[in-house]
């Protein structure tokens, strides 16, 4: 028998302006309630009158940094999904902005796998971004060049020994049912 993927059920909003990378996701994602947008437009008025799990966005074409801040202003966990924004800005934009995750393209053939790892990370109080640099930070490195952190040094080594994010994670955290209920 086989096991019910951690994702199965989840609503996803899944945002990329081209149509086989949704399709894809969908593909892959098939466990899941998968909702598709191909432009902001579309993107940010689901975003705003729906409810999702999961939001999945690509940077270029869809203005998804952009849809990043609408997605944390909802308390919607969201993951970005790039080819040819793969670059240390865009990945510490995507971090201070409260994204939960940075995956390039590449890993699409992995990405239930990544997905289920992260969300649950997340859903469990645990740092999604560690994970996440455990799996991917040799892609990181190759692609970026070794001394990628270099350039905002401060930034890295603050976060490589916390994890904490600052205020992409305190945004999201005020948004929090789980933590504002308790009064904090």
């Amino acid at each position: 028998m086989e096991e019910q993927s951690y994702l199965a059920g989840k609503r996803i909003l899944a945002v990329d302006d081209e149509p086989d990378v949704l399709e894809s996701i969908e593909d892959i994602l098939h466990d899941s309630v998968v909702d598709c947008a191909r432009d902001y437009g579309t993107a940010s008025e689901k975003l705003r009158t729906r409810r999702y799990d999961l939001v999945i966005l690509d940077i270029m074409g869809v203005n998804g940094l952009k849809l990043l801040e609408e997605a944390v202003a909802r308390n919607f966990p969201a993951v970005m999904l790039t080819a040819h924004a793969i670059n240390p800005e865009t990945l510490l934009t995507s971090i201070r902005k409260g994204a939960i995750a940075y995956l390039p393209k590449d890993t699409l053939p992995e990405l239930d796998d990544l997905l289920t790892a992260i969300f649950k990370a997340h859903e469990q109080g645990e740092p999604p971004w560690k994970l996440l640099f455990e799996k991917l930070g040799d892609f990181f490195n190759e692609r970026f060049g070794p001394d990628w952190k270099e350039k905002d040094k401060a930034f890295w080594l603050e976060f490589d020994r916390t994890y904490t994010i600052g205020k992409g994670i305190q945004e999201r955290l005020l948004r929090d049912e789980r933590i504002t209920g308790r009064g904090v």
